[in-house]
């Protein structure tokens, strides 16, 4: 009786809810994506690569003479013994862009191959080589040699795709063929940390092993992406794809298949996020830009008078919210273009002029060796905010090799637990600023921090040099 009663309630609420403007969806109201598949499979291709690989010769275990083993491991040994190349085979997805051959795809996905083959979707099948790859983005371009016209897809401008949107999948799910799958777009501009050009599309169209370099396409019948990576414990789909977005994807394309290379811009800094601390440390009214953590010595930027410290809020225009907006705005910038940056400094805003370099070009210093040292006691050691520091003596600047041209306080110790060790600042660090004004001695430090919670500032900012890098971190002041 109660199971029945409560039946009725939840079936009149429901009826209640969609008669009170939601709408009702109806197997006969979804779309249909059977004309956009019959339409735009034809322009994406399987592609299986294979690739030699030395197996190294393995030692077979001796048994002893008359061992009744012998016969039973017989074909087992005889399989070891042999060595020579071993052919390792892969299969994934690619779209045909033009009509004279070019195909995209994913540079993982014929990354060392040896013979690429484009399989199409009458039969067809026809070798490939490779134009051009960029393993930063992940997106590889093929040509292929053909007389008669193929049918092509044509980009889409995924900047226009909003959350919600639907979207199709179209590729060579586990070798299987031509698969199509249906979803939408989950979010953009998805950081997971593949690289310095992370801008991803998400989606829950289902993408599993064998769709990379797929196309992703939108109602229109546009490729809005290039299906790149999917996030699952098994290697199946469980709703989280991402793709290329097309915005991102087409210039690459474009210079591989102008140069059979990229040719990115390069402005010649270091750069971390601006938090809400740092924002607030520098003045800022929120949390917004680049914080330039390093210039490069004869880059653009230090040419154009860019200094460390600085917070890069605009570039050629437009304006950079978080601190990974940058590096993929400068790459997408044509090389020797002057742009014009802004930057906050010191509590005022400046414009500088400069002019980029190619990124392929420089010569980045990765200076990744691992220094410590335990820094002699001083009578002059002094603390503040769990921040024991004394005065940087030559010993410690040999210990250290921290050049003649830094200068600041040595840290001594940190206490543990307290707000400074959460945040990642050390023994052997130098303390070169606080709130962009330079110390030399512990007691400029306190004395900063101590004028900024006189003015009622929450945090300051401190300038600290570490094994060749300068960073910037913000610290409360309570």
């Amino acid at each position: 009786m109660f199971m029945k009663h409560s039946t009725k309630v939840i079936f009149i609420a429901l009826s209640l809810a969609f008669s009170s403007g939601h709408t009702a969806y109806t197997q006969s109201s979804l779309p249909s994506f059977a004309d956009l598949a019959e339409n735009l499979s034809p322009t994406v291709v399987n592609i299986s690569t294979s690739q030699k690989i030395e197996r190294p010769p393995v030692a077979i275990p001796q048994l002893p003479p008359g061992s009744p083993f012998g016969e039973l491991f017989k074909d087992f040994f005889e399989q070891l013994e042999q060595t020579g190349p071993q052919t390792v085979q892969s299969l994934g997805s690619g779209f045909v862009i033009d009509l004279v051959g070019y195909i995209v795809t994913n540079n993982h996905v014929i990354d060392g191959a040896d013979e690429i083959v484009v399989n199409f979707s009458n039969g067809n099948s026809l070798p490939a080589t490779v134009v051009g790859h960029d393993p930063k983005t992940d997106i590889a371009l093929l040509k292929v040699e053909t007389t008669e016209p193929l049918k092509f897809a044509e980009f889409g401008d995924s900047e226009n795709t909003r959350v919600g949107d639907w979207v199709l999948a179209i590729g060579n799910p586990f070798g299987l063929g031509g698969s199509v799958s249906a979803g939408i777009i989950s979010a953009r501009n998805r950081n997971i940390n593949a690289g310095s050009y992370d801008d991803f599309i998400q989606t829950d169209a289902a993408i599993n092993r064998g769709n990379s370099g797929g196309p992703l396409f939108d109602t229109n019948g546009k490729v809005i992406g290039v299906n790149t990576a999917i996030i699952s414990p098994t290697g199946g789909s469980i709703g989280i794809g991402f793709a290329v977005p097309s915005s991102i994807a087409q210039n690459v394309i474009s210079q591989l298949r102008e140069f059979g290379e990229t040719r990115r811009g390069w402005l010649g800094v270091k750069i971390q996020d601006v938090t809400e601390d740092i924002a607030e440390g520098l003045g800022l009214d929120k949390k917004q830009g680049a914080l330039v953590a390093g210039v490069t010595a004869g880059g653009p930027a230090e040419e154009a008078g860019v200094q460390s410290g600085d917070i890069i809020t605009k570039f050629d225009g437009k304006d950079i919210i978080e601190m990974r907006d940058l590096p993929r705005m400068v790459a997408e910038t044509e090389v020797n273009k002057n742009v014009r940056i802004v930057v906050w400094r010191k509590g005022e805003t400046q414009t500088l002029k400069v002019t980029l370099g190619r990124l392929e070009n420089a010569v980045e210093d990765m200076n990744s060796g691992q220094v410590s040292v335990a820094p002699t006691q001083s009578k002059n050691e002094q603390s503040v905010l769990g921040i024991f520091m004394q005065t940087l003596g030559e010993q410690e600047r040999i210990a250290l090799n921290i050049p003649d041209d830094v200068q600041g306080v040595i840290i001594s110790d940190v206490e543990r637990g307290s707000q400074a060790a959460a945040k990642g600042i050390r023994q052997g660090d130098i303390i070169a600023e606080v709130s962009q004004t330079p110390v030399q001695k512990p007691a400029d430090v306190k004395s900063l921090i101590e004028k900024a919670k006189e003015d009622g500032k929450k945090s300051v900012l401190l300038t600290l040099y570490s094994q060749g890098e300068t960073r910037f971190v913000a610290i409360r002041t309570e």
